[in-house]
């Protein structure tokens, strides 16, 4: 059986899941998209130009690195808007310009005329009718231990040699930034409240909890 008919989750909604590096983003985004038979939205890494320029000198190439971000997932927002929704979103625009870029600035990585104008690129950009905001942001979170776990597990080299101090800053900014969130309404799931690597039918239980979300957060806009 179709899940997403068993479950009356609506064929064009646009749900988005957000949380820090080693939460298992892209693993939920499949197996949602699967599920529900939706499409899906990843952030293009492997094409990125200055992705390895960043890691080489972060001042000097911060803005480029968080500008082209911007670009690509407003690309994205178009082409869920152009296709009516059903999609499962890995990681948010907001992520990028409330977490990433935010932290560039107070670290003195990026400029502050330089932050200024991507803010105000970011907020031109949500305004438009080509925005689609998600129908639902799933944030996925866990014990700092547990993510340093997970990042220790699938050995990503550069990931590996990051301090893990880095990581420690990373989780608390997203804990600090989803807990002011409000742009659309938030599902928080525990990275240990499931398994959908090792148990594919977990997967089940957690479209539940997304269609008595959504059932309550339209029962609340009537």
């Amino acid at each position: 059986m179709n899940l997403r008919n068993k479950y009356e989750i609506p064929a064009n909604s646009v749900i988005t899941i957000a949380g820090t590096v080693g939460v298992g983003k892209s693993t939920m985004t499949n197996a949602l998209a699967k599920a529900l038979n939706f499409r899906t939205s990843f952030e293009k890494v492997d094409t990125n130009p200055y992705l390895d320029k960043f890691y080489a000198d972060f001042d000097r190439w911060s803005f480029h690195l968080q500008i082209y971000f911007l670009a690509e997932r407003f690309k994205e927002q178009k082409r869920i808007f152009e296709y009516g929704g059903g999609f499962i979103q890995d990681r948010s625009i907001y992520e990028d310009t409330g977490i990433f870029a935010k932290m560039h600035f107070e670290k003195g990585t990026m400029s502050k005329t330089d932050y200024e104008t991507y803010t105000s690129l970011f907020d031109a950009m949500v305004m438009t009718p080509y925005f689609p905001h998600p129908d639902l942001l799933i944030y996925l979170e866990g014990s700092i231990e547990d993510i340093l776990s997970r990042i220790q597990e699938r050995g990503r080299p550069m990931e590996q040699q990051t301090p893990i101090s880095y990581w420690e800053e990373m989780h608390q900014r997203y804990e600090n930034w989803i807990n002011t969130f409000n742009a659309c309404p938030v599902l928080r799931l525990n990275i240990n409240d499931y398994d959908i690597i090792n148990h594919e039918n977990s997967v089940e239980p957690v479209i539940e909890r997304i269609s008595d979300f959504l059932r309550q957060t339209q029962l609340l806009k009537k």
